[in-house]
């Protein structure tokens, strides 16, 4: 993902914090933490990660889908390959 160089710093920020959360969450399980607890964080670790995918798929759109000068084929196949991430996502 080149063109992300300008927010790479960012996106890195936010995946540490997501392995934070997720390290967290094993701790609270590992020490046997009470079902709303746990049920708290996995929603904290779910809405962080949704949060990451909708900056990335923005990018992508701007970057391979609607970027202008792109060839209507090089449109197609970052709009087919968007749609495939999409049905993976929303599993």
């Amino acid at each position: 993902m080149v063109h992300l160089r300008d927010t790479k710093d960012e996106i890195l920020a936010r995946i540490r914090r997501i392995a934070g959360q997720i390290a967290a969450l094993e701790r609270a399980v590992q020490s046997g933490a009470e079902c709303n607890e746990t049920l708290h964080q996995v929603a904290g670790i779910r809405g962080a990660v949704s949060g990451l995918m909708s900056e990335l798929i923005e990018d992508h759109m701007a970057n391979h889908v609607a970027a202008p000068g792109l060839t209507n084929k090089k449109r197609a196949a970052a709009a087919e390959e968007l749609c495939t991430l999409l049905r993976r996502h929303g599993r």
